[in-house]
């Protein structure tokens, strides 16, 4: 597996590194470790910007020790370049399959504030995307086991979100949860009319699609040798907010989503579940996508 880890030297990077070497990877897995220096700021000073570069290869080489302690191979690199447009570009080049950043960089305002590079890499990337939140060991399942949840709504990017987690080695006694959420119809205004009679069908039609996504969704990852939960969630007044309500009351490590869901996306904007998800989890959450499904 190719893991491209974005790295800013800030406490969020080192949260990053200490995940990575913390958890398993598949057989043969490779890192490449990389910061970006926007050369914005360094018109004039065509010596400086070098050695910037030279001093955080250095100490990229340094921040990589857990990685390399570990076992894995890596690779660090400096990029001179807007780390917005470089980071997806170079995992692009480097055909990754994941890229692991921290969830907020040196500009980033308040914790529930994703840093704007992170936040474009997750809408522009052609990979998956994680954004790592460190989690305190005290509140890590016995045996460094993680909760996992996996929220589903039937469709081909939720799947494929599931079949990932199946495919994947994970930390022994970790634990999968697989939720679903019913949606039903926001009723704002006098139209469209419905009913009670058809909204009550409508209720009913989301509560068994709900349910048979996250049976098919456990049995998939059961399946694999998982140890697995599921759960239809109470509808919220929003799918996302349903999801970080369940995370948060299972004490979740880990969110892996689908890029987007049913609904479909504009190709330059994130479905809103995911990216709601993304920005507001206490934990981790990792977006799949398949370069397959890149639209």
């Amino acid at each position: 597996m190719r893991i491209l880890v974005g790295l800013d030297g800030s406490s969020s990077s080192d949260a990053v590194i200490q995940e990575a070497a913390r958890r398993p990877w598949p057989v043969g897995s490779e890192f490449a470790i990389v910061t970006v220096i926007d050369p914005f700021f360094f018109p004039k000073a065509p010596l400086l910007l070098e050695e910037a570069r030279q001093t955080t290869h250095r100490a990229l080489e340094e921040q990589a020790k857990p990685l390399a302690a570990a076992g894995w191979k890596i690779s660090p690199n400096v990029i001179l370049d807007n780390p917005r447009h470089a980071l997806p570009r170079a995992a692009r080049e480097w055909d990754a399959e994941l890229i692991l950043m921290g969830s907020h960089g040196r500009g980033a305002v308040g914790r529930l504030l994703l840093g704007s590079t992170a936040q474009a890499v997750l809408r522009h990337a052609e990979c998956s995307v994680e954004i790592v939140r460190s989690v305190p060991e005290k509140e890590r399942a016995a045996g460094g086991g993680m909760h996992v949840l996996i929220p589903t709504d039937g469709s081909e990017h939720a799947e494929q979100a599931l079949r990932r987690v199946g495919e994947r080695p994970w930390p022994n006694g970790s634990e999968f949860k697989v939720i679903s959420t019913p949606e039903y119809p926001v009723l704002v205004g006098e139209y469209p009319y419905y009913a009670p009679e058809q909204v009550a069908e409508l209720a009913k039609s989301s509560l068994n699609h709900a349910t048979e996504s996250a049976e098919k969704g456990a049995e998939l990852l059961t399946k694999a040798g998982l140890k697995v939960s599921r759960e239809v969630t109470e509808p919220g007044d929003t799918p996302a907010h349903s999801i970080l309500a369940a995370a948060a009351l299972w004490n979740t490590d880990l969110i892996v989503v689908g890029s987007h869901g049913r609904r479909g996306f504009d190709r330059l904007i994130l479905g809103s579940v995911s990216e709601t998800v993304a920005l507001h989890a206490t934990c981790s959450v990792q977006v799949v996508r398949s370069p397959l499904m890149v639209l």
